[in-house]
């Protein structure tokens, strides 16, 4: 039994010992190869370096920044074209909306001021000149007041915040864009033993490596 046991450590240590020599055997060729590539001005270029990009710490400030001035040129700046007719779509609508609320707005208050005045010639009492009174009684057209008023604070507050979100989505994009998804990442868990100086004793344990 015993000596199964050393005959498998030996060959065990024979294989690890035969592709660790090889593995220097094919390092050497490829570092020779490179060399005499180098001799003849060709230039080897590492494919997996060659792929990582280089990170531009501005970059989303850059695209907040144009998204803070023009809405939408943070998205071309990211190269997310296909984002712009969304936030000029979003951002125009409610504009839209706001604007229109505060016309009708402008209209219901006049034509109230002018009925609590005493007046009767606004474009809501009888616009048809049937005789048959105010087409929009006094109560109704401060009803209306207020709901105009409402609607058109609120759509400010749904403009502002889609221009806020218009930034927002500009700043993270670009940070997104930079995120490293490349394939030379690798994690790796591995035994390990150090020996303490002290007292000569080794100590086991794993050890994780992380590849960036």
């Amino acid at each position: 039994m015993s000596k199964s046991l050393i005959t498998l450590l030996f060959l065990g240590l024979f294989t690890v010992f035969a592709q660790a020599q090889k593995e220097t055997i094919k390092k050497a060729e490829v570092d020779s190869l490179q060399t005499e590539l180098k001799k003849e001005g060709i230039v080897v270029v590492d494919t997996l370096k060659s792929k990582k990009k280089e990170i531009n710490p501005l970059a989303p400030s850059k695209a907040a920044f144009y998204s803070a001035v023009f809405p939408g040129l943070g998205q071309i700046y990211n190269k997310r074209y296909w984002k712009v007719p969304i936030v000029y779509g979003a951002i125009g609508a409610a504009i839209y909306g706001y604007t229109w609320n505060d016309k009708q707005y402008d209209r219901v208050r006049t034509a109230f001021k002018r009925r609590q005045a005493g007046f009767t010639d606004d474009e809501f009492y009888d616009p048809n000149g049937t005789g048959n009174g105010p087409l929009i009684d006094s109560e109704d057209l401060q009803n209306e007041q207020e709901r105009f008023q409402t609607d058109r604070d609120l759509l400010l507050l749904v403009s502002i915040a889609l221009y806020a979100l218009n930034i927002v989505d500009a700043n993270v994009d670009a940070h997104l864009k930079q995120f490293n998804v490349d394939d030379d990442l690798s994690f790796d868990m591995e035994p390990y033993i150090q020996v303490d100086p002290v007292s000569n004793t080794p100590h086991y344990g794993m050890a994780m490596i992380i590849k960036f």
